[in-house]
């Protein structure tokens, strides 16, 4: 019996051991965010990531606990087998987390979660377009070297046929069997984090105001794990309070009801007075949405930010609609998308795209203009089929897609595809295609179209080179792209009848590092521009992407109503914040109070304005409601 105990709690302790050591190798891979932390901050990272180390080592040691069990009945070479490919298993496992995690984290600023899984087996081209052959190959290597490291550490400890197959059968089995099955039994004690109410989870190892030491502690293979277990099970996420307390503050967030039920037509609405109501010269304008892949406010000199980049966008902000205070609703752009085109936020545990039978359901504004006899078009120079997306797009109206397949194939050797110059004169082609076919007797019926940019995304090669800085570069030449389709479009007959929406689907590779739980993350431009656009303006009012339906439809005289988290940003009535959230937390911006909640830790990141805590209980509720949605309550 003391054999199999020993081996059993050897087997234990290596785990905590190895998860432990992570930790010290994460942070001296990363050494450049961590120059400024002194020994104490190491030591007390390792330490207070121990709760989870010793959670997954609780999960990782249940299985050789039943094997040991197992050998107090037979020893004989098949069981040797097993232990030893159950041990390979995990080596090979733990390596590709460990590896994964390191390579993504530079990008994301987060530990790793289920997403890399959604992206990876939707479209693996894609997933890895960020990335160069040589750091795929390097990262590779990097995994088989470390699988066989860990394999062979746990072969010298615990795996040599002269420790296994050398044990005796104890002489009273039932009784060795018992109390091995006692201590697996015990096991369930680290795994669920002890005796309280609360259970394991990532936020435990929460302990400084210092986010990067905070990340450091955190296990990720049990990071990964509990986000796998979120995935579903929306109806329990985010409960921080009474349903009928969230439905009261959620109801005060929501846009007013501008248009009655029963309103079914165009000609039976009526526009608002208001003269915030009159951007556009006309009812029933084209419209072409640009998602700028990336795009910052800090990219424009117009908003504060660089001079020398984004010189077309400051150029077109000087004769369009520019909302000064507007917020992206996500990270991703898969994110992005749903909530620029669906009016629908973005969720810290998962994306509402993965769930076909769940965005069928929800509004679009693809949906709405077609109902009012829009056409409507997508174009993209990648895979429609990365994270979803095509189903998304049908779902929501669009009738054509163009992507990647429909270039030739020496226009899509970049990582994602086409380059966004042959994008956009793709849809120039079509526009000039349909101005020839137009009569003067006859206007066709007005186009709703996207077209989603993709170049200024890593690893930042494009056929362009006016900037040192490879990102800003990248950025100087989706921004060169979009100033040579507008120049062109002006030449057309509908660009005096049209309105083009210019919006980032995230903030992306600049600033360099910043991090998720600060405001500036999520600052991007909102500014339409067109023919139909009756002046310049500058508009203050805080917003975010979810609320880009509601205002345009209103804008158009078209009902929103359906949109439950969207609002018009142009109805004084309406209430004014921006939303956004990243894996596992939240934040909630108005002009008297910015707040950010970290939902792992279970405490405020930031809170700040004369009007300090106004905002966390409405993000709360908000957050909450959501999840309602998404769970069908």
């Amino acid at each position: 019996m003391k054999e199999r105990l020993i081996g059993f709690i050897k087997t234990y302790c290596l785990f905590i051991c190895i998860f432990a050591l992570q930790k010290p190798l994460f942070m001296l891979y990363y050494r450049s965010l961590y120059e400024d932390s002194s020994c104490a901050d190491w030591f007390s990272t390792i330490w207070h990531g121990l709760p989870l180390d010793l959670s997954l080592a609780g999960y990782l040691t249940a299985i050789p606990g039943f094997l040991f069990i197992a050998s107090a009945w037979t020893l004989s070479k098949v069981l040797h087998r097993i232990w030893c490919g159950y041990f390979l298993f995990i080596s090979i496992l733990l390596s590709i987390i460990f590896i994964v995690d390191i390579g993504l984290y530079e990008y994301w600023g987060f530990r790793l979660d289920a997403t890399p899984l959604f992206y990876f087996f939707s479209s693996p081209k894609d997933a890895v377009a960020s990335v160069s052959l040589w750091m795929v190959m390097g990262g590779i290597i990097a995994m088989a070297v470390y699988a066989a490291i860990l394999y062979a550490v746990f072969y010298g400890v615990l795996l040599r046929k002269k420790r296994l197959l050398g044990m005796k059968l104890p002489y009273c089995r039932l009784r060795v069997s018992g109390v091995l099955f006692l201590m697996t039994g015990i096991l369930f004690i680290p795994i669920r984090g002890g005796f309280t109410v609360s259970t394991m989870n990532v936020g435990k190892v929460y302990y400084s105001p210092n986010q990067r030491l905070n990340h450091a502690a955190i296990n990720p293979a049990f990071s990964l794990m509990e986000s796998l277990s979120k995935q579903k099970d929306f109806g329990s996420q985010y409960r921080f309070m009474e349903d009928a307390e969230a439905g009261c503050l959620f109801k005060g967030l929501t846009d007013p009801a501008v248009f009655g039920a029963e309103a079914t037509t165009a000609d039976s609405l009526q526009p608002s007075a208001d003269s915030l109501h009159d951007l556009f010269t006309t009812r029933r304008p084209d419209i072409l949405f640009v998602i700028l892949e990336s795009f910052s406010s800090r990219l424009m000199a117009t908003l504060g930010g660089e001079l020398d980049v984004a010189v077309n966008l400051d150029s077109l902000s000087k004769e369009g609609i520019l909302f000064t205070n507007f917020y992206a609703n996500s990270f991703r752009t898969d994110r992005g998308l749903v909530a620029i085109l669906s009016g629908y936020p973005a969720q810290p545990t998962t994306s509402i795209m993965k769930y076909p039978r769940k965005t069928q359901s929800i509004p679009a504004i693809a949906g709405s203009l077609r109902k009012a006899g829009y056409g409507t078009e997508y174009y993209y120079g990648g895979d429609a089929d990365f994270t979803n997306m095509r189903s998304y797009l049908v779902s929501s109206g669009f009738e054509t897609i163009v992507s990647d397949r429909d270039f030739p194939v020496s226009e899509r050797l970049s990582k994602w595809g086409a380059h966004d110059h042959l994008v956009f004169n793709r849809l120039l082609e079509d526009l000039k295609a349909e101005a020839s076919e137009e009569t003067s007797a006859k206007r066709p019926a007005p186009h709703f179209r996207v077209l989603q940019t993709s170049s200024s995304h890593e690893p930042f090669e494009v056929p362009y080179r006016r900037l040192e800085n490879d990102r800003l570069n990248a950025f100087a030449y989706t921004d060169s792209c979009l100033g040579d389709f507008v120049r062109q479009y002006r030449e057309l007959p509908q660009w005096k009848n049209t309105v083009i929406v210019l919006v980032p689907d995230h903030l992306g590779a600049y600033p360099e590092n910043l991090n998720n739980l600060t405001v500036e993350r999520y600052q991007i431009p909102l500014l339409m521009i067109g023919g139909a656009v009756r002046e310049p303006k500058r508009i203050d009012v805080y917003g975010s992407q979810q609320d880009i339906a509601a205002t345009l439809l209103a804008q158009l005289a078209l009902p929103h109503n359906e949109f439950t988290f969207s609002k018009d940003m142009l109805n004084p009535a309406s209430p004014h914040f921006a939303f956004f959230t990243v894996p596992d937390a939240f934040g909630m911006v108005t002009p008297d109070n910015q707040v950010i909640f970290n939902c792992q830790a279970n405490a405020v990141a930031l809170d700040e304005g004369p009007s300090k805590g106004k905002n966390l209980p409405l993000g709360k509720a908000y957050l909450q409601k959501l999840y309602d949605d998404i769970a069908g309550r």
